[in-house]
C-alpha cells in the first residue's frame, strides 16, 4: 500500500500531460535540470571556501611550559 505500481506512475504521468501539456513539459524538465545544476554548483563552492578557511586560520601549537 506504500508503494506505488507502474500504474500508478501511468496515471500520474497522464494527468500532468493534461494539467501542463506536451509543449510545456520539455520545458519544466529543463528548468528543474538547471535549478539541480546550480544547486551541486553552490555546494561545491560551499565546500571550497571552507577548505580555504581552515587553510587560513593559524593552527594552534600547545606552547610547552617549564
Amino acid at each position: 500500500m506504500g508503494s506505488f505500481s507502474l500504474m500508478h506512475w501511468i496515471i500520474v504521468l497522464f494527468i500532468v500531460m493534461i494539467v501542463f501539456g506536451a509543449k510545456r513539459l520539455p520545458q519544466i524538465g529543463s528548468g528543474l535540470g538547471e535549478g539541480i545544476r546550480n544547486f551541486k554548483k553552490s555546494i561545491g563552492q560551499d565546500d571550497q571556501l571552507e577548505a580555504k578557511d581552515e587553510e587560513a586560520k593559524p593552527e594552534k601549537t600547545k606552547e610547552k611550559v617549564g
